[in-house]
This record gives structure tokens, sequence and C-alpha cells, in this order.
């Protein structure tokens, strides 16, 4: 795989002078997947990595017998702080700007800072029919593709939508993979995970709800800490669109540390669900934990994972652990499952028990690490889907 991506386009908004990029790694029938972020500070060089992150994710869940046939991989990114009052126009304006390429290969979607309610709003206005309207040549029906789509979008599971459920499930099976394959106790095992959206909530959720203890959650506010255990679903009741937990929420036994207090909470299991390069060479020397699953995109520096795999700390790569949203969008919209919560929440498991613990013993029979075996099952993959179905 060719390190040098298909396309890259930088962006300048003429409103505000704000920054967006997008980066089409590669293309698979002619059309690449990946989601749109919104934060300060976003990158050119951060977008190329989550796109090549994609073309991974897409040969991942590569399956010869299923409807669903993998995308190539792309991403998109804006420089701007999504709670700040501009970030809507300048949302509707990079899409404006990117709407040729949308409408013919780039299918997009939530990402860091955005959700889809908000995408899908700014996609009507800049005139778009979809944000994922270019695989829609590519459906056998598409208009019980679409109605598919948006009827699975429609369901909600104990107040929180299934399409913001999918990936943190994802998320939380690999941990009880990983713990399951060590010989771990759920009971009493504790997490600790930096970022409380739809991904650190989610994931946050059905730990919790296996048994796990969730310690710490940290948001921008600061870390929430609690040994004993926090309420999560109380802390999901009273988070806002951002995933800012109100402090009134909290019991008496939890207490407030601050916003990397969570690197260093003694917990078994660390869930970074926030931003990319949260942990570097430095502030991994504070990391007690055993796992840590990247829940967000790129969270650990290549140099802090040399670091902590010395110390024996297994790192599960995001590019497994954090794959399931987009599989389940593909999975529902080519027709491999229905519009139902539990067909979703099955194939999510089925497919990361699989995933995930295949990974791991590679990893063990080859003496490497988890990302190295998903490097490598990517290097087996990717020649056989150019070969079946044409990439570039």
């Amino acid at each position: 795989m060719s390190p040098t991506p298909l396309l890259s386009v930088d962006w300048t908004d003429h409103v505000t002078g704000r920054r967006g990029h997008l980066v089409v790694d590669r293309l698979v029938r002619g059309v690449a997947s990946g989601g749109l972020r919104m934060r300060e500070g976003c990158t050119a060089a951060e977008v190329t990595g989550l796109a090549r992150g994609m073309t991974m994710k897409e040969a991942l869940h590569y399956d010869p017998a299923a409807r669903y046939v993998p995308l190539g991989g792309a991403k998109g990114g804006i420089d701007c702080d999504p709670r700040s009052p501009e970030a809507y126009g300048v949302l509707v304006r990079y899409l404006r700007a990117m709407r040729p390429y949308i409408e013919r290969f780039w299918t997009t979607g939530e990402d860091l800072g955005l959700t889809q309610e908000l995408v899908d709003r700014a996609a009507a206005e800049a005139g778009l029919v979809s944000s994922v309207q270019a695989v829609y040549p590519l459906l056998d029906d598409e208009a019980a593709a679409r109605k598919r789509l948006a009827d699975a979008f429609a369901i909600e599971v104990d107040g929180i939508g299934l399409d913001a459920l999918v990936g943190g499930l994802g998320v939380a099976e690999s941990v009880l993979v990983a713990l399951d394959r060590a010989g771990r106790e759920r009971a009493g095992t504790r997490v600790s995970v930096q970022g409380l959206g739809t991904m650190g909530g989610a994931t946050a959720r059905f730990l919790a709800r296996a048994g796990l203890r969730v310690v710490a959650v940290a948001d921008v506010r600061g870390t929430i800490v609690n040994p004993d255990g926090l309420d999560v679903e109380a802390l999901l009741a009273a988070r806002d669109g951002h995933g800012t937990v109100d402090r009134t929420a909290l019991r008496p036994g939890d207490r407030e540390e601050p916003r990397d207090a969570w690197l260093a909470v003694e917990a078994e299991v660390l869930v970074p669900a926030a931003v990319s390069y949260a942990i570097d060479a430095g502030n991994q020397e504070r990391i007690t934990a055993h796992w840590i699953a990247e829940a967000a995109n790129m969270p650990v520096l290549p140099e802090a994972e040399e670091a902590l795999a010395a110390r024996g700390v297994t790192v599960l790569p995001d590019v497994v652990v954090n794959s399931c949203t987009n599989a389940w969008w593909w999975w529902t919209l080519f027709g491999d499952i229905e519009a139902d919560a539990e067909q979703a929440f099955d194939r999510v498991r089925r497919s990361m028990r699989e995933l995930v613990g295949g990974l791991l013993d590679r990893a063990a029979a080859d003496g490497t690490s988890p990302r190295a075996a998903a490097h490598a099952l990517v290097a087996e993959r990717l020649p056989v889907i150019a070969e079946r179905y044409g990439w570039y």
C-alpha cells in the first residue's frame, strides 16, 4: 500500500479563514468511506493518518460472503472549535466546497466534534442529497436501502440512538475479548475512560453492564473519579451534546480531579475515547493499566506504544477497536442486517470476537503486537480486494 494518498485537498473558509482538509487514501469500486471531524488544531497530517486508518478498517471487515464489500478509505477535518458560534456556518461552507467529491466518491458522516444529525442538516443546506450519496449507485435497491438505514437511525435503546451505541459496543467487546483471553474476571475490573461523547459514552455503558467497574470519566471540565464505581447511566443522562457532564449529577462519593487524571487512575483498562495523540512518550509513564483500548483515532503515539509494550501494556489498536460504527452503516445499507437493534448488536459482537480474538492469537504466535498483526492481516486482504473489485 503506497504511503502517498490518492487525493489531498486543502480548503480555506473565505468568511472566517478557518482551514479544512479532505484526504482520500484509496478508492475501491470508485468510492471511499470516512467521517468528518471538527476540532481546534486539526491538521492535514492528522487527516492523512486517519484516511489511511479508514482503508485498514474497511479491509479488516472484508467478508467475501457478505453483501457489504469494503470501500476505500478517506477522511475530512476542519480546524475549528465545534462549540464556536461560527462552527455551523464553517461546516456548511466546507460541505458546499466539498460537494463534488461527496457526490461522486467520498461517503462521510459524524466524527469527533460533530453529530450525524448536525452533518445531515448541514449537508442538506449545502445542497447535498445525503452525506453518503456516492455509494448509492452500488446498491441493489437504493430506495429500500435508504429506508432501512433511516429506520435504523430512528431506533433508540434505553434512551440512546442505535447509531450512537454500535461503535462503543465494538470497543467494549474488544476489551471483553482481551480480558477473556487473559483469564481475567470481568467483575471488579476497573476502567478509566477519556471522553464521554458518542464512542466513550457507549463504551462505558456496555462495559458497566458487562460487570466492569467504571472508576473514572474525563471530559473538557476535568476527570470524575470514584474508586467504588461511577453511576454511568446517570452521567450519560447528564451530558450535553459535546459529552460534557453536568456536575450537579455527581453523587457524594464522586470527586473531581484535573483533566489528565484519567491517565493515572488505578485501573486495569484505559479507554482513550476523545482526541488523537492523547498518550505520548512522556505521559505514558503515568499509566498503570494493563490494557489500552483505542476508542479514539490515533490516541497513542508510536513511541508511547513502544514504551508501553516494554512495560507489558497491551494496546488494542484503533483500526480494529473503533471500526464498528463504520461497518454498521454498511451492513445496514447493503442489507446484511435489518434495522433492528438485536441484529446490530449480535453482528457487532460476533464480528469483534472473531476479529480481535484472531489478532490477539496472531500477535501471540508471531511475538508481536496486536497493531502489527492488524497491519499484516490488512496486507493480506488488500491484494484480494484489489483483484476482485479494483482499487486505486
